[in-house]
């Protein structure tokens, strides 16, 4: 199920107070993946953590909208090899 449209989008704490001290020029690091990607964001870099190390993604007006944890995927991808018998 969605959030309320009456709330508006989640966006974490640190988010905000990143936006209010005028720090755009700077990297973000985000813990918060289930944040949405502000406007205020757009052209910066933002570094998500994928619960192992940080991933960097640029921010640009595609992203505005989805959340910050399906741009830092957690799995990585292991071909299964058949043995030999």
């Amino acid at each position: 199920m969605s959030r309320s449209i009456w709330k508006g989008p989640f966006i974490d704490k640190s988010l905000i107070k990143f936006s209010e001290l005028n720090k755009l020029t700077e990297q973000l690091n985000v813990w918060s993946r289930r944040s949405t990607v502000p406007f205020f964001m757009i052209g910066k870099y933002a570094l998500v953590h994928n619960g192992l190390n940080f991933k960097k993604i640029f921010v640009n007006r595609d992203k505005v909208g989805f959340k910050f944890g399906s741009f830092a995927k957690t799995r990585k991808f292991t071909k299964k090899v058949k043995g030999k018998k």
